[in-house]
């Protein structure tokens, strides 16, 4: 799994008010670096670093540690950043954490990314991505009760974020409770139609309501068998 998302999360981030500056454009230009040869933007970043230490470059640092196969040194770093006094606003401050939340994930150690997601929450509240990555990690410890609590807010924030949907279809769905999960990846399916692992979860969704006897969610079992007989006999 590559981190490109969070690569695009900091880019944003760097821009555009932030890239005005000396500091905020060499950011940038480190962070793209970094999709392409993140062994050289690590080492610009150290560069950077030797000049002065500033946040901007052990960011870059840290987000080109990650892009090089070491997520959870890359996510202590971040969360070492997000925790330091020249860390910045508070803004700058949740964005250091919710990467380093997202690289916890990437390093497969759910624990690690809820506690420091959680501490992005309490920076900003309102952010609805920061809820639905906190549910990626409940829903790698089998949590499906809190991944479900902090999808609704997700979906409450942002109601048309497709994936928000799939993923609490998904909790939805090994709580057993068939019906909401089919309406959940629905909607998933309405917002984001060519999503293959909504179009899979859907499969699955259908799959299990069989095996308990209940209705095909999309009246298939309904559809009357129009073909022709086939018939035994002499001929």
């Amino acid at each position: 799994m590559r981190f490109t998302a969070v690569i695009a999360l900091a880019l944003a981030a760097a821009s555009p008010a932030i890239a005005q500056d000396n500091e905020g454009k060499r950011l940038k230009a480190c962070i793209e670096k970094i999709d392409t040869d993140a062994s050289a933007a690590y080492q610009d970043a150290l560069t950077w670093m030797g000049m002065g230490n500033r946040p901007a470059a052990r960011q870059c640092a840290a987000l080109a540690l990650i892009e090089m196969g070491q997520p959870a040194q890359g996510a202590a770093r971040l969360e070492e950043l997000a925790n330091a006094a020249d860390a910045g606003s508070l803004e700058e401050r949740a964005l250091y954490l919710a990467q380093s939340g997202n690289a916890w994930l990437v390093a497969k150690n759910p624990e690690a990314a809820i506690v420091t997601l959680t501490n992005a929450i309490k920076l900003s509240p309102n952010d609805a991505a920061l809820y639905k990555d906190r549910s990626r990690a409940s829903l790698m410890l089998k949590e499906w009760d809190d991944a479900g609590e902090d999808l609704n807010t997700a979906v409450r924030l942002s109601p048309g974020d497709a994936e928000a949907f799939r993923l609490r279809a998904l909790a939805l769905l090994k709580l057993e409770r068939y019906q909401d999960a089919w309406a959940d990846v629905e909607l998933a399916l309405r917002f984001s139609p060519k999503d293959i692992d909504a179009v899979v979860l859907r499969g699955d969704i259908r799959e299990a309501m069989r095996k308990k006897g209940l209705n095909d969610p999309a009246g298939l079992d309904d559809t009357p068998d129009v073909r022709s007989p086939v018939v035994v006999g002499k001929q």
